[in-house]
């Protein structure tokens, strides 16, 4: 049969044609623009028949794009990766084609604001396979670790879920198991280091990698009602360890981790964990390139407390809530403990001063004598390295008659603990201020004040120091002696006289009169004396340290 080579030629132009001529497409790109417009009304739209969403709401917990809403100034959120997730295509023409369906990336990240101040923010979807690695894109983590480092500016961290860590699936659908490196954590150290605002909440079962990223903040905080974290859910455990009938709260709700010092802070709920963070980063610099904030404050700087002169009872052994003193001295409403559900034999926090941020440590007279143990320990090593990364002076109010002793202490390793405070004592460089309102004994004692030198401090009326407290230090030091007059009868009589003979040498004028303590001050002062260390500090010391740190001659370090 004979060929039409005309029909052949024309339908060989007619190839080369749509070669060369492609379809054609908006020259606006509308196309493109309509492609994200669905992808990013898909992720922001809640889907209330998927079986997540539905879990989430069932345990009472916020979805991702409403804690956006709760913890962020309005309309300020500008997403990072809002198409990243997993999209079915269908084709609809030549060059055309339209998401079927998309799974949006199970971290929500971006820039909002705080208050006015930008941050970088990371959020959990637990609602889409709880947080795990196969519902994400690893990269989009990774990246804004990086950023927060490039761009110096704090980081916010909602963890509901393990934030990217591993599951079994991720095996079947690679095809092979891999190495469980954590890629992004060395990015996070060098936030840590450098005083780059790590704040995370547990807003729900923080699992593995997501429990690791909290508990790596600078502060973190837990949510009573929907707040857990544990390295393996309840099912891992069940076939490693054999125990049965664990739920999230037995395992590793708030009554263990924020007691044991996993977690700073116990919130009641999502709110009031957002509202903490809020409240920390507002004494926190972007960076420890800069000072921390300065505020206005309408606390006259000269304000008196004639009650403090009677707080500190006469006798030794009776107490008195320290955190009276703090909040008396420090600016009014400014006071926000860290921590103060474990370590509860030291007290720590942040506080201004005439409007200038400040680190705040004190020592619990109310829990164990006053006498410092291993969590105690554990909690001011830590505050000591915040502070020192952030550029925050510390005002410390001294009464601690030593280490905490007896068979508990030890078993605790108090010493260990104890040593590993008085390296970051020493090894710290931010501005100390001492208050001694009574006792300064031991090596607890003398870690804490001679940190820094020239000392800077001023002592109360009430104060009483040296190796020993009298309690048991009379017995030890005159044993000989006391033995011979227990012989005679006269023991409690000559421990009486001695007792009296010490506690007149221990008048702290007399240690004021050989220029042993700097000067003693009358308490209702105590104020406008810590107000006016304050605004020296921050005229010469802070412009100084931060020349210091941009040369490379102080490299404060808190991981």
């Amino acid at each position: 049969m004979p060929v039409d080579k005309s029909s052949s030629a024309k339908k060989r132009l007619n190839q080369v044609n749509s070669h060369l001529t492609p379809p054609k497409l908006p020259a606006d790109y509308s196309d493109v623009l309509g492609q994200i417009h669905t992808l990013r009304t898909i992720a922001a739209t809640p889907d209330p028949t998927r079986r997540g969403y539905v879990r989430q709401k069932q345990a009472g917990k916020l979805w991702v794009r409403e804690r956006l809403d709760a913890l962020l100034d309005r309309d300020s959120f500008q997403e990072i990766g809002s198409v990243s997730g997993t999209v079915l295509w269908e084709k609809t023409g030549p060059m055309r084609e339209k998401p079927a369906s998309f799974t949006p990336s199970n971290n929500v990240q971006g820039i909002g604001k705080l208050r006015g101040r930008r941050v970088l923010l990371t959020a959990d979807d637990f609602s889409l396979r709880s947080g795990h690695a196969d519902g994400a894109t690893a990269g989009k983590t990774i990246y804004l670790e990086k950023l927060s480092l490039a761009l110096k500016l704090p980081v916010v961290k909602l963890v509901d879920g393990s934030s990217g860590g591993g599951s079994v699936t991720t095996i079947r659908t690679a095809g092979w198991s891999y190495l469980p490196y954590v890629s992004m954590y060395k990015y996070v150290v060098d936030q840590l280091n450098q005083g780059i605002p790590n704040l995370g909440a547990v807003v729900g079962p923080a699992i593995g990698l997501g429990a690791a990223r909290v508990v790596s903040c600078h502060f973190s905080v837990m949510a009573a009602d929907v707040g857990a974290l544990f390295n393996a859910g309840p099912e891992v455990v069940k076939e490693a360890t054999f125990e049965e009938g664990l739920d999230f709260q037995t395992l590793g709700g708030p009554s263990i981790h924020c007691t044991n010092g996993t977690i700073d802070n116990l919130a009641a709920n999502e709110a009031e964990c957002y509202e903490q963070i809020r409240t920390v980063l507002r004494f926190l610099p972007n960076s420890g390139r800069e000072a921390p904030p300065v505020i206005a404050s309408d606390d006259p700087e000269d304000r008196e407390d004639e009650a403090l002169r009677r707080i500190v009872p006469r006798r030794a052994t009776r107490m008195y809530n320290p955190r009276v003193i703090i909040t008396s001295v420090v600016d009014k409403d400014s006071w926000f403990e860290i921590g103060p559900l474990w370590g509860r034999t030291a007290i720590g926090g942040l506080a201004r001063l005439a409007g200038r941020s400040i680190g705040v440590i004190s020592l619990n007279c109310e829990v164990n004598g006053g006498a410092l143990d291993a969590a105690g320990s554990q909690k001011l090593t830590r505050l000591l390295k915040l502070c020192d990364v952030m550029n925050l002076p510390i005002l410390q109010f001294i009464d601690v008659p030593g280490y905490a002793i007896g068979t508990a202490a030890e078993r605790a390793a108090t010493m260990r603990w104890g040593v590993e405070l008085g390296k970051a004592y020493f090894s710290t460089t931010t501005p100390l201020f001492n208050v001694i309102t009574r006792r300064a004994y031991g090596v607890a004692g003398g870690l804490m004040l001679g940190a820094r030198d020239p000392v800077m401090q001023v002592a109360w009326p009430s104060g009483q120091w040296g190796s020993l407290p009298l309690e048991g230090g009379i017995e030890v030091a005159h044993r000989h002696e006391l033995r011979e007059a227990e012989k005679t009868c006269q023991k409690a009589a000559r421990y009486g006289e001695l007792e009296e003979e010490y506690r007149r040498l221990m008048n702290p004028v007399r240690t004021a009169n050989a220029f042993g303590v700097e000067e003693i001050i009358d308490p209702k002062d105590t104020r406008r004396v810590c107000c006016s260390w304050a605004r020296q500090v921050y005229q010469s010391m802070i412009p100084e340290r931060l020349e210091n740190r941009a040369a490379g001659k102080i490299h404060p370090i808190f991981a």
